[in-house]
């Protein structure tokens, strides 16, 4: 397949800066990453719909959203291994910025794509109504409560707590993944699009090279969005803009290959897959990336930042209170996609401008 040649070149351009075969910082190294990443991302996103044909929603949501999230978590974690001395708060702010895309960019675009062009779109209430019962709850425990406990002076939690929270987290995240896939599936399966026509599964073989370049193309999108990271940096810092919106910026590369199957399957009037994906998204990000990076904060004695600025506390409310209200009636139009732009944006703004 044709779509499996980005990944490989990609990978021989990174062997080639480590080698010192290329500069990292010239200008035909810049341009070639940002040509194989975006080519990246688009394979990435073929060879996850192979996947999802095959084992069928919402497995292949949580597929990727997990796949997406680990590699996530190990970005992360690498960061906070440097030996230069970063930013504290990274695990925090990637985390938060995840969610903020998640929740408002992702599911903005895809309500208001969705709403132009069907006008009206149905889905389960009842599966994306516990998806966000569940983060919403997570969030708090992991975003906002660090700030109000007293047994250290925050945003950190104390050993015993981060412990606690790192079980709760992961007990809850594993019963949600129970409940969606197997207990109640139902609740999780597309209902307006049953006249479509089903496509045909891909045999084993097929799935199986699907698995491995899905794997191979989301570990490409990282590495480039990393050997990009220091040409975004002084971007971003020319433009005059705050240092954390680099963050941003790298979150947003890696979240592609997710919203782009959201934003495909909204289109196609599968509004339901497009929740699953998007929701099953933020919950790994925050059920599965918080308890690892805790659980390597532990390992390596390094205190995590983990509770949000102010501003931060009332954009995340705001999100989960406005994502509670569009997933309620089970039916949406483009003005639910507006209104969670315009969430989106603000976030934008206080991310650049704080």
């Amino acid at each position: 397949m044709r779509i499996s040649g980005p990944p490989f070149a990609a990978a021989v351009l990174i062997a080639a800066e480590r080698f010192g075969l290329v500069q990292e910082a010239g200008m035909a190294f810049s341009a070639l990453a940002g040509f194989f990443l975006v080519a990246s991302v688009f394979s990435s996103v073929h060879f996850a719909e192979v996947i999802s044909v095959r084992i069928g929603q919402p497995f292949g949501s949580v597929l990727l959203a997990i796949a997406v999230t680990v590699i996530e978590a190990s970005l992360i974690i690498s960061m906070m291994l440097s030996p230069s001395d970063g930013d504290p708060t990274v695990a925090r702010d990637t985390v938060f910025s995840t969610v903020m895309l998640v929740l408002n960019a992702v599911v903005g675009l895809c309500l208001l794509a969705g709403g132009l062009r069907h006008h009206q779109q149905s889905f389960q209430s009842q599966g994306a109504v516990a998806a966000f019962s569940v983060l919403g709850t997570l969030a708090t425990l992991t975003l906002i409560l660090p700030n109000f406990t007293l047994a250290v002076e925050g945003p950190y939690y104390s050993t015993v707590q981060l412990i606690f929270v790192t079980v709760v987290s992961l007990l809850l995240y594993g019963l949600f993944l129970f409940v969606q896939t197997v207990r109640h599936r139902g609740d999780f399966m597309d209902i307006a699009a049953a006249d479509a026509a089903i496509p045909q599964k891909p045999g084993g073989g097929e799935t199986a090279r699907a698995g491995l370049m899905l794997a191979i193309s989301l570990l490409m999108v990282i590495l480039l969005a990393e050997a990009l990271a220091p040409a975004i940096e002084e971007g971003v810092l020319a433009l005059g803009l705050a240092e954390s919106f680099v963050g941003l910026i790298i979150a947003a590369v890696v979240l592609l290959p997710e919203g782009m199957t959201a934003l495909r399957a909204a289109s196609s009037n599968r509004l339901q897959t497009s929740m699953n994906v998007a929701t099953g998204s933020a919950l790994a990000s925050i059920g599965l990336s918080i308890p690892t990076i805790a659980i390597a904060s532990l390992i390596l004695g390094e205190p995590v930042t983990l509770g949000l600025d102010p501003e931060h506390i009332v954009l995340l409310v705001l999100s989960l209170f406005v994502g509670m209200l569009t997933l309620a009636t089970g039916r949406t139009t483009i003005m639910q996609g507006a209104i969670h732009l315009v969430v989106f944006a603000c976030f934008l703004l206080l991310a650049a401008v704080p």
